[in-house]
């Protein structure tokens, strides 16, 4: 059965986040009946990370098998005439062997928050961006997340309900940077914990509105405790922007 890669973008919103859920709209799902009627039979898409409830993408990665063999650029094309009129669009579609898989088969995960430093509304980015009022030292809030960096106990930034095996694990970077406006906080790592990303968001905004200082965020980490952790942020600025393989 030939293998497609899949790059995909999506809005969040309207799902219960990538994984398929029973009577509940997912990502996952809403590919999976698009790929089904281009081949004529049940089709399983698995993603490389299973995003949340809100949570966008701009460069997900999947896989697929069909029982039709079609050129690449027409999977794209038929997938996306049968997405409609789901907020989901397949931007790319490769040939791939049978070895690829897009979960277990990635090097690296890239996420962008991206927050709005502005006291007016949003209009354009409502959803797509967290709106904080209050000036934020994004200086300092970089300076704190350097401390996450490497091989940790992430328990604090860690949900309740996260399935993982061992809060351990590794951050390979991450950076907060003004872009005018907005303050993007930009992180990678092999995989992350459920909410993970989140958490610490929500931890260094924090420091950037001078409530804590730039220490405090590497003395939470340490203690290795969920009550430690500041306020989790909301799903709408946080982007799936690239998988590497």
């Amino acid at each position: 059965m030939p293998r497609y890669k899949l790059t995909i973008e999506y809005d969040g919103r309207p799902f219960s986040g990538w994984q398929k859920q029973a009577d509940q709209p997912s990502v996952q799902g809403a590919l999976e009946e698009a790929a089904a009627k281009l081949d004529g039979a049940s089709v399983i898409v698995q993603g490389a990370g299973r995003t949340d409830s809100g949570v966008h993408a701009t460069g997900q990665v999947a896989h697929l098998d069909l029982q039709k063999t079609i050129p690449a650029e027409k999977v794209m094309d038929a997938l996306n005439h049968h997405l409609k009129p789901n907020p989901v669009a397949v931007i790319a579609s490769e040939d791939v062997d049978e070895e690829f898989h897009a979960r277990f088969s990635a090097k690296e995960r890239h996420y962008l928050y991206r927050i709005s430093n502005r006291r007016a509304p949003l209009t354009l980015d409502a959803g797509f961006a967290w709106r904080v009022g209050m000036a934020l030292d994004h200086q300092a809030m970089h300076a704190a997340a350097q401390a996450l960096v490497g091989t940790h106990d992430f328990t604090t930034f860690r949900d309740s309900q996260c399935q993982a095996d061992s809060p351990v694990k590794t951050l390979n970077a991450i950076s907060v940077n003004r872009m005018g406006e907005e303050v993007h906080i930009r992180c990678r790592a092999l995989s992350f914990l459920h909410r993970q990303v989140r958490s610490m968001v929500g931890s260094l905004v924090e420091v950037g509105r001078g409530k804590e200082n730039v220490l405090w965020v590497g003395k939470i980490l340490e203690a290795a405790d969920r009550s430690a952790c500041g306020p989790v942020a909301p799903p709408d600025g946080l982007h799936l922007t690239r998988v590497d393989y």
